[in-house]
């Protein structure tokens, strides 16, 4: 049954459970609202501003709030250029370039993005720790839980997914109001979300309802059956109750700004691509045309900024005939791409240097 969404979605890809936007026609450093990708359960959340609320509550806290979204716009704000990705972005090349096939989920239907499960804005709101302080938060405290208006998939009642305080009181944890200079679209989770910056996109709940902290660790699907990495590389009795490790912040990775397969006429051509960290700037991308035995640095042309991507490009001299292109990412901690990625049931956090097909015409 088709989803409902509020934005024209003519030109996304439509899949089980969002819609993507192919990467190659992002063009510069920040996604329209009109062309970022979407992930949710179900149909968008229709919410009235003028009567919505959220509350902040739980054994964590010593006074509980609850405030209007007038309240909140008239707190101090503040922005923060982050991306926003899928867990599961790139999941096709499990399959594309390793040939694991993603079907050892079966009460799941796989979500198979390509590349285009990201994209980057300016978000703009309230820090969600200066909510936290206001309610008296324990110090002890073990999780801060955001629960959305909207329900989740199997078991969940409400879409939630905890997160230890640290990260709550992160000064970049925000409550958003606004994305990229205009209030939140309906699509995005009108009137407020959490924006979790460096984290995957399943912490940045939607449609927010209340926001239960509590001194006990918080288990839900989120953390214990659908966002783990399972496999032989994590058994289950290293992490139960969960049934693998649990995923949280993103991997470093790049991607070509082309369609996957890539077909180009032969010529002088200005390939392009975004690179990414969880939570540096990006030292350098280099780029290949000859299975990685030849590495050129390519030139970054875009703001360089802790948890945007960046937008790179070269100039590749395309001869006709079938070729593989290849680009690796390097960031301020020191962190760069791996190799070789080992395979997780759920078909999450594929960053691994890998072959982007194109075919060069005469």
């Amino acid at each position: 049954m088709p989803r409902h969404y509020v934005k024209d979605t003519t030109e996304f890809t439509h899949l089980p459970a969002g819609v993507e936007y192919a990467l190659h026609k992002q063009t510069g450093f920040l996604t329209p609202n009109d062309r970022f990708f979407v992930c949710s359960a179900g149909d968008t959340v229709a919410l009235d501003a003028a009567s919505w609320r959220l509350t902040i509550e739980g054994d964590g806290v010593a006074r509980p709030l609850s405030l209007g979204y007038d309240q909140l716009q008239a707190m101090e704000q503040t922005t923060v250029p982050a991306l926003l990705e899928c867990a599961g972005n790139h999941r096709r090349l499990f399959q594309d370039v390793l040939g694991e096939r993603l079907d050892k989920r079966p009460d799941i239907t796989e979500v198979l993005w390509g590349l285009g499960a990201v994209g980057m804005a300016e978000w703009r709101g309230v820090r969600l720790r200066d909510l936290l302080t206001r309610a008296g938060v324990d110090a002890a405290a073990i999780h801060v839980c955001p629960i959305g208006h909207d329900k989740g998939i199997a078991a969940e009642q409400r879409m939630q997914c905890p997160m230890p305080l640290a990260k709550a009181m992160d000064p970049d944890t925000l409550i958003a109001l606004a994305m990229n200079g205009e209030p939140l679209p309906p699509d995005h989770g009108f009137p407020a979300r959490v924006i979790v910056p460096g984290w995957v996109g399943t912490y940045s709940v939607k449609w927010l309802d209340r926001i239960e902290v509590s001194m006990t660790h918080r288990w839900v699907p989120r953390n214990t059956e659908y966002y783990v990495l399972r496999g032989e590389h994590w058994p289950e009795k290293d992490y139960a109750p969960a049934r693998g490790a649990p995923i949280t912040a993103h991997t470093i990775k790049s991607s070509l700004a082309l369609p996957w397969p890539a077909t180009l006429r032969a010529a002088r051509q200005v390939i392009s691509g975004y690179a990414r960290s969880p939570d540096a700037c990006i030292r350098r991308v280099e780029w290949s045309d000859d299975d990685g035995r030849t590495w050129r640095e390519a030139d970054i042309v875009s703001p360089n900024l802790r948890y945007a991507w960046v937008r790179f490009c070269f100039e590749w001299t395309a001869a006709p005939g079938d070729h593989t292109l290849m680009t690796r990412a390097f960031d301020d901690k020191g962190r760069s791409q791996p190799e070789r990625v080992p395979f997780n049931i759920g078909g999450y956090a594929f960053n691994m240097i890998h072959p982007h097909p194109v075919e060069v015409l005469a």
